[in-house]
């Protein structure tokens, strides 16, 4: 497939675990201040989670302009970007501060069942297997960010779940930094890596990129299910 190809593909499955019922019912549950704190602490151990598993996908890769992508990919989330000066766990910290939580409830929360078992089978995914399935794991989540593809679904996760921590909460997307950046920076991170598969994602490779991201769609319903589930225990 030439690039078009693969953004076709990446788009259908992103449209396809944005419109499934595990996603709808995650949507649906009203936002209070409980809720929105459980979402934010689980996210910011998912985003800590990923560091490692492109690290573990750059290592286990020997091309050496994929390991520059990565780097690149990195750079901006750990370190600075247009968005933050401190990388993009600093937009969480920020984020978390109009429901209540000060940085050491979000550096040192605990994860739920579900996001531990989901962060475990990411991790093994980008450590273990090929680092074309790795790369297609971490990249695959990115397109569920993008309302470019996702408009007529209501729009990406950031998008969606900021529209309804301001409607419920009664707060503004200024309130809303990570959220806010997530809505551009993640579409920069789809286009980044549509070189890779128009060059790597040839034979039997195209088949095996494509389980991939399709496993790694099956665990991000698994893991906003799991959201679902504890946001429906809480007030």
């Amino acid at each position: 497939m030439d690039a078009n190809g693969w953004c076709e593909a990446f788009g259908a499955l992103a449209r396809q675990t944005m419109s499934s019922p595990e996603l709808e019912r995650y949507f649906s549950i009203p936002i209070t201040k409980a809720r929105a704190q459980l979402i934010l602490q689980q996210l910011s151990l998912y985003v800590r989670h990923r560091r490692d598993c492109w690290a573990y996908v750059s290592g286990n890769s020997p091309v050496l302009s994929v390991k520059q992508k990565i780097l690149a990919h990195e750079y901006e989330e750990v370190i600075r970007d247009q968005h933050s000066e401190h990388g993009h766990l600093d937009l969480i910290i920020r984020q978390g501060k109009c429901i209540g939580l000060g940085a050491d409830d979000i550096l040192n929360t605990k994860p739920i069942a579900s996001t531990t078992a989901t962060l475990y089978s990411w991790g093994w995914m980008c450590k273990k297997k090929n680092w074309l399935e790795g790369l297609a794991a971490m990249t695959m989540t990115e397109w569920n960010q993008d309302d470019r593809l996702l408009g007529d679904l209501g729009g990406g996760h950031a998008f969606r779940m900021g529209q309804r921590w301001v409607e419920h909460l009664g707060i503004t997307w200024d309130d809303l930094p990570n959220w806010k950046a997530h809505r551009e920076a993640d579409k920069s991170h789809v286009d980044m890596f549509l070189p890779v598969w128009e060059e790597f994602g040839k034979g039997e490779n195209e088949k095996m990129i494509l389980q991939a991201a399709k496993e790694s769609e099956e665990l991000y319903r698994v893991y906003q299910a799991g959201l679902a589930d504890a946001m429906e225990r809480l007030a």
